[in-house]
């Protein structure tokens, strides 16, 4: 039982962390494409569209602050 107990708490604890880390990168992701966006509201829900984007094909993270660059630049043209 003790064995059980030890495990059960250290498989949580691991999930639990592994949980933190994915939403801690999920929020620098999302605040990285907001402060690419300014106060414009039409350009934050463009941006948080462009890393929705960004997520389904797949970019890896270190290209995606150049990847948001070059999206928030197309949005500046449009």
């Amino acid at each position: 039982m003790d064995y059980f107990i030890i495990v059960a708490t250290t498989l949580a604890g691991l999930y639990f962390h592994w949980w933190l880390y994915v939403r801690i990168k999920r929020w620098v992701d999302r605040d990285l494409a907001l402060s690419m966006a300014g106060n414009d509201p039409r350009k934050k829900a463009f941006m948080l569209e462009q890393l929705a984007n960004a997520h389904a094909q797949k970019i890896k993270r270190r290209d995606l602050p150049q990847w948001l660059e070059a999206s928030a630049a197309q949005y500046r043209e449009q």
